[in-house]
Order: C-alpha cells, then sequence, then structure tokens
C-alpha cells in the first residue's frame, strides 16, 4: 500500500460531529473531484473507501443517491449523482452559480474543524504525498487555474505552511516539499498517525545522514594520514640511503627513528612515545623538515 492510500485509508475513518464539519469535508470532495457543477458532480479516486464516503455524504447530508462503478481492471472508482436535477441541488447548496469561475466559497467553512475536513476532502479527492522514506512531497492536483489559486491563497493563510505552485501537464499543481509543511499538512486534514511516521523516519535519515557524513569525514583523514605518512616513510628511506643514518641532526633523526618504527600511529601518539617532552605540533614541524631534506637531495 502506497504512502498515500495510507493517508487517505486514515482520513476516511475520521468521524466529525458537526453537520458544517461534514458538509466542509463532502464540499472539499466535490469541489476537487473529478466534475463539480450544475449538470454533473463526480469523482474519481484509486481509494475505493473514498468513493464509499463520497456517496455517504452524500446521501446522509442530502438524501440523494449516488453510484458507484469501478474501472474493468478495478483501478478506479467513480462516484456519480444520477440525475441532473440532484447535481444541481448540490451545485448552488454550497453557493455556487455557475456564472462564475470556479472558486472556494469561505461561507461554508464555518468554523476552524470545517477548515480541516474541507481541506482533507480536497486531499482525498485530488492529492498525493511521496513515501517520505524517498522523498518530501505533498501535492494537490487541481484541473482549474482559478480554484487551484484560491486553493493556493487559503494554505498562504494558514501559519507554518509554505505552499508552492506549478503548471505540469495541463494541471495546476499546489504542492509542499519542506517536511515540516508537510507534517503540517498531515496534522490540519487530521491524518496525525501519518504525521508522526514522517517524523520518526525524517529522524531515522537524519541520523543516518549524521553517521554517513561522520565515516566520511574519518575516512578521509585516514586517507590523508597514510598519504602523509607514506610521503614521510619515503624521505625517511631516501635519506638513510642516500646519506645515512648519521646525516640529520639528532632531534630530527629521533622523530624519523620513531616515524620508521611506528608507520601506523598519528602525530599525538607520536607525541606520546617520544622520550622528551614535545607536543604534535612539533613532531608534524620535525617531518615536514625531514620531508624538505628529502626533497634537497
Amino acid at each position: 500500500m502506497s504512502f498515500s492510500s495510507q493517508v487517505k485509508n486514515e482520513l476516511v475513518k475520521i468521524e466529525y460531529e458537526s453537520p458544517c464539519c461534514k458538509k466542509s469535508l463532502l464540499y472539499g470532495m466535490m469541489l476537487f473531484g473529478k466534475s463539480f457543477s450544475q449538470q454533473s458532480v463526480c469523482l474519481q479516486t484509486e481509494n475505493e473507501p473514498t468513493a464509499r464516503l463520497f456517496r455517504s455524504l452524500i446521501k446522509s447530508l442530502y438524501n440523494i443517491d449516488c453510484r458507484i462503478t469501478v474501472s474493468p481492471r478495478g483501478r478506479n472508482y467513480t462516484a456519480s449523482v444520477l440525475s441532473k436535477t440532484d447535481a444541481q441541488k448540490l451545485f448552488r447548496s454550497f453557493g455556487h452559480s455557475g456564472a462564475e469561475s470556479l472558486k472556494i466559497n469561505h461561507s461554508i467553512l464555518q468554523c476552524p474543524v470545517c477548515l480541516s475536513a474541507f481541506i482533507a476532502g480536497a486531499f482525498l479527492s485530488c492529492g498525493t504525498v511521496s513515501d517520505p522514506k524517498k522523498d518530501y512531497h505533498l501535492e494537490f492536483s487541481v484541473p482549474y487555474y482559478n480554484l487551484s489559486k484560491s486553493l493556493f491563497t487559503l494554505f498562504c493563510e494558514i501559519d507554518e505552511l509554505t505552499p508552492k505552485y506549478t503548471n505540469r501537464k495541463g494541471y495546476n499543481i499546489v504542492y509542499f516539499k519542506e517536511s515540516e509543511s508537510i507534517e503540517g499538512c498531515l496534522y490540519l486534514m487530521g491524518a496525525t498517525d501519518s504525521m508522526y511516521d514522517v517524523m520518526n523516519i525524517k529522524i531515522v535519515k537524519d541520523f543516518r545522514n549524521r553517521a554517513n557524513r561522520q565515516a566520511n569525514c574519518e575516512t578521509a583523514n585516514i586517507n590523508k594520514m597514510v598519504n602523509a605518512v607514506a610521503v614521510q616513510l619515503a624521505a625517511i628511506e631516501k635519506i638513510w640511503k642516500t646519506k645515512g643514518k648519521g646525516f640529520l641532526e639528532e632531534s630530527l633523526q629521533s622523530v624519523a627513528q620513531l616515524r620508521y618504527d611506528n608507520p601506523d600511529s598519528s602525530l599525538a601518539e607520536l607525541a606520546s612515545l617520544y622520550p622528551g617532552k614535545i607536543s604534535k605540533s612539533g613532531i608534524n614541524h620535525r617531518l615536514k623538515k625531514i620531508t624538505e631534506i628529502a626533497n634537497s637531495l
């Protein structure tokens, strides 16, 4: 089951007590469905519980029959109002006359829960959300330009939500990319279980990313040290081979012998092994001096 289906299955189980909230839920489903006009009220979805909820709301709120048909392969469910007279009744009951372009009628949203129900209805009709394990993306695909702008404006008025807008293949897309906005939208719609799933997945991803960055940093440091030691050993062997061990002054010779005997040790470890008192930077300075001498030969 996709993450979108998980969210929709959670949304259809929400029980709204007030008739105004149920009406707002239905309004969101109809307004962003396949067709909402005086001639036709129709919703098409891949989620069967969504189609059944649509039919149930129309029947309980308006006593209007709605038919559900299934595509030949069983992938799509279409819930349609049977008569044009009933479609006209529904259309006008939400304050639309057909003379104006389709926009959100805010007078339908009478309370804060109505707003949540309306957005949940819109998502059930035209929303999708990516699996947060792969990507952060939640969108509403709207066929009408003015309606999409109306939805975009509605989201902009809600704190902590940062909607974006684009057009894709003739459809107007209102979407969210930031995980915080997706969590906020899911919470607003009432999909709290799915919201917590997103949050938990994000925590795991952030932990893995930090672990990977640390591992990469440690690997880079190890490679850097290995390369530096290889240069130092080559310089020491060159001096000893061409000039002999007595060529270097005593302070440099002691560090050269220490490095040669401990090729896997860090500068800090060499400093701790040194018979006298010396710092890590002191060891490093002498090894650089030895390399310079070897290069000059």
